[in-house]
């Protein structure tokens, strides 16, 4: 199983926050940094600095790192157009040597649409229409071959004769990354579209049936399930003792039990012990660690030398 560090810079980080992490993660082994993509803090933290533009933050990451994967957890439809969107993504990708992952989600979080002036739409359906939409629009942007253009008469955009232009380094396109829990109209997109599946923060019994929901979609499209990868998010709290988890745990406002519970927390030996049982029977591809203190580098350093080789 491949582990990723995820990073929620909305609570909190500059680029050189970020960059700090994104080479220690790098360094360390970590097959993938990725990122959320939010204007608002959530919760009681003051979110100073203030927030950081995703995709401005890969462009730089593109260039400032060598090896690791970058992508968003996930990019909403709700602040991008999808022709700049498709455009944004294909440069970052060729800016990384072919390393970026595109995430793609709806949106949820209202209030920061309300903070920046950004359209949330009327409904959830409305959101996941939009979303299905621009995938159809982006996917085919970036599959038009050179010399010939893309049209498409679409409800919430419409392109006509666009060149498709840049194209992206990875071919036909970056990987695809789609999560969520709709029961119908998200499985589909995911066996049209994605190349990787990731389930929502929920307890593994319920991510299992999602897993499945999916496969069926897959088959049901005529692809093959095995020809989807899937992954978790979780929030990760490790310590070499346990002085150590309490101290990182009270580092992110949260109690060292309750992250037992609803996160990967403990020791090493726990945290291992934690991810075969409950995230190995799901047949993971990869875990997206969520590390919420990005100051302390040497969280990672501990993960990479005592927990990685052994999930």
């Amino acid at each position: 199983m491949q582990l990723r560090i995820f990073t929620e810079p909305q609570q909190g980080a500059s680029y050189d926050d970020l960059l700090a992490v994104a080479r220690t993660a790098e360094r360390v082994g970590f097959d993938g940094f990725f990122r959320s993509d939010h204007y608002l803090k959530m919760g009681d933290v003051s979110g100073l600095p203030g927030p950081t533009h995703a995709w401005v933050t890969l462009a730089g990451l593109a260039r400032d790192t060598e090896t690791i994967r970058l992508g968003t957890l996930v990019s909403p439809i709700t602040f991008y157009e999808p022709g700049p969107l498709a455009i944004m993504v294909a440069q970052v990708d060729a800016m990384s040597g072919g390393r970026v992952e595109f995430g793609f989600g709806a949106g949820w979080y209202a209030d920061e649409h309300t903070a920046y002036g950004l359209d949330f739409g009327a409904s959830m359906g409305e959101r996941i229409s939009r979303m299905e939409e621009a995938l159809e629009q982006m996917v085919g942007l970036w599959t038009t071959p050179e010399g010939e253009t893309f049209s498409h008469d679409g409800q919430f955009a419409t392109f006509v004769d666009s060149p498709g232009l840049p194209k992206p380094s990875q071919r036909p396109h970056p990987p695809i990354i789609i999560g969520g829990r709709g029961p119908k109209r998200t499985p589909a997109m995911v066996a049209r579209y994605a190349a990787e599946y990731n389930v929502p923060f929920v307890p593994p019994a319920e991510q299992a049936v999602l897993i499945e929901r999916v496969h069926a979609a897959c088959a049901e499209a005529g692809r093959a399930p095995g020809d989807l990868a899937t992954s978790a998010a979780v929030v990760v709290c490790v310590g070499a003792d346990e002085a150590e988890v309490t101290r990182r745990a009270e580092a992110i406002g949260r109690e060292a039990g309750e992250l037992r519970e609803n996160g990967v927390a403990g020791t090493p030996a726990e945290v291992i012990e934690r991810i075969n049982e409950h995230y190995g029977p799901l047949g993971l591809d990869r875990l997206y660690l969520q590390v919420l203190d990005l100051s302390d580098l040497d969280h990672l350093e501990l993960i990479a030398a005592e927990v990685m080789p052994h999930v």
